[in-house]
């Protein structure tokens, strides 16, 4: 794995790799899912890798993995998921070069940049298997970075809750004592 190290950032090469399968529906003919990374991959645009009747795996593209300092909680919360994770995200492909309607966007380990991605719900956002030895890279980079910062309980403010409070109860009555009773001088109309 060939990778670029900052202080401050680290980059890597890596690969997603996409099935294609068949649709259950008739609205969707076929599935487009990425299922795995590939660490230190080379450049490659929807290769195909493995054919297994109507199941077809690509290796749809290659991007730069980036991690930064400001981000590794994001990265704790994929390393310590049932399954450690890292997220390949794929955006519509507007030139129309691709197979599967779908360009290669982004591969990320940091879980919040991936929820942010799911709300504009025009992506196809997938955790996938992190392997070993990319889980490890990144790993490196938390523990040089980490500090747990220990938890500090919110003091209140000093508000005094005896004040005055306007726009309390009905405005008619001008006692403090119960601002919510109701007004006894309202005159009713006689009934004949």
């Amino acid at each position: 794995m060939s990778s670029r190290t900052d202080h401050w950032k680290r980059t890597l090469q890596v690969g997603a790799v996409v099935r294609r399968s068949p649709g259950v529906t008739r609205w969707a003919k076929e599935i487009w899912k990425p299922v795995a990374v590939i660490p230190g991959a080379p450049d490659a645009f929807w290769k195909e890798l493995v054919h297994d009747g109507e199941v077809v795996d690509y290796h749809a593209g290659t991007v730069t993995m980036e991690l930064f300092r400001a981000d590794v909680e994001g990265y704790l919360v994929s390393l310590n998921m049932s399954v450690p994770s890292a997220w390949v995200i794929l955006d519509r492909d507007v030139t129309g070069q691709s197979p599967s309607g779908w360009m290669l966007s982004t591969i990320t380990a940091n879980a919040h940049e991936a929820l942010d991605s799911l709300d504009s719900g025009e992506s196809i956002v997938e955790s996938v298997p992190i392997p070993e030895s990319l889980a490890a890279w990144i790993k490196e980079f938390i523990d040089m970075h980490y500090i747990e910062e220990p938890f500090k309980k919110r003091r209140r403010d000093e508000v005094r809750v005896d004040a005055v409070e306007d726009a309390k109860g009905d405005p008619r009555i001008r006692q403090e004592s119960d601002v919510f009773r109701a007004p006894t001088n309202i005159k009713k109309p006689k009934v004949h």
